[in-house]
């Protein structure tokens, strides 16, 4: 019974990190650049036979046979949580400073108080300064890692390689294109980590540039919701599970404890 008891209660929680994620990619679904998450399930069982090469005891030993109780061996699990890179659809604003990129392994570099970060998100805008800056206020970088100077009294054009030229002043958007997209992490904001900030250097002749446009959030509204009532359903079907191991327990519980009265 506690075996039925723990592996309904080890999916209910696994459900309610789904039911996270999925509210979290449901809440950003205007937010330009946004990358949805998603999970991958496993079990313990997988996940014992993947890494039993490293584990200190053997299969056959009895030590090794407790590590395997069967009461564990179903419980579904979070294994892994990555970041869907997908090109979002391009929506055409007219704004100069918006700009957007079609190639899904590319990145703006902006420089923030922890450090240069990545971002998908283009609706950038300008400081009281004249800097290029995102709508949380961090300057975006050129080539050379420096902030860029917008006048906005004269027109600003930049191309699709990310050279810009504005009155005087020119230059070229830094673009970065990380080695592994899976190094990525998740800042908030729309900003992404790198692992090795070497890999933060500029890309040449991306072509990938699309001045006037901002790259909405990959989400598709549909399948989120479909999979937000699929979770609360799977939570559901868990708890009726969980109190019918809780009843036959308690049941079992009281009759044994009445048998050893008697």
């Amino acid at each position: 019974m506690q075996s039925g008891f723990y592996s309904a209660t080890g999916g209910m929680v696994s459900q309610f990190h789904v039911l996270d994620t999925t509210t979290n990619n449901l809440a950003n679904l205007n937010t330009a650049g946004f990358k949805r998450d998603e999970m991958i399930f496993g079990d313990y069982l997988r996940l014992a036979k993947d890494k039993q090469d490293e584990l200190p005891l053997q299969n056959q030993t009895v030590d090794g046979a407790k590590f395997y109780h069967r009461a564990t061996t179903r419980v579904p699990q979070i294994v892994d949580r990555f970041s869907d890179f997908s090109v979002g659809t391009m929506k055409q604003t007219y704004n100069p400073l918006d700009l957007a990129l079609v190639d899904k392994e590319l990145f703006f570099a902006v420089a923030t108080p922890e450090g240069n970060r990545l971002t998908r998100n283009g609706s950038f805008t300008t400081n009281q300064d004249g800097f290029l800056i995102t709508h949380d206020g961090y300057q975006v970088l050129d080539r050379r890692g420096r902030p860029i100077e917008i006048d906005l009294n004269a027109e600003v054009r930049f191309d699709k390689n990310g050279i810009y030229l504005n009155g005087g002043n020119s230059g070229e958007l830094m673009i970065v294109r990380p080695e592994n997209l899976r190094t990525l992490q998740k800042e908030g904001s729309g900003l992404f980590s790198i692992a090795d900030q070497n890999e933060i250097v500029h890309f040449e002749n991306s072509l990938a540039v699309e001045q006037g446009y901002v790259e909405t959030s990959n989400v598709n509204a549909v399948l989120e919701m479909g999979r937000l009532i699929e979770t609360n359903r799977m939570v559901g079907m868990y708890q009726k599970v969980m109190d019918t191991q809780m009843n036959e327990l308690n049941r079992d519980a009281i009759e044994k404890l009445a048998s050893a009265r008697g």
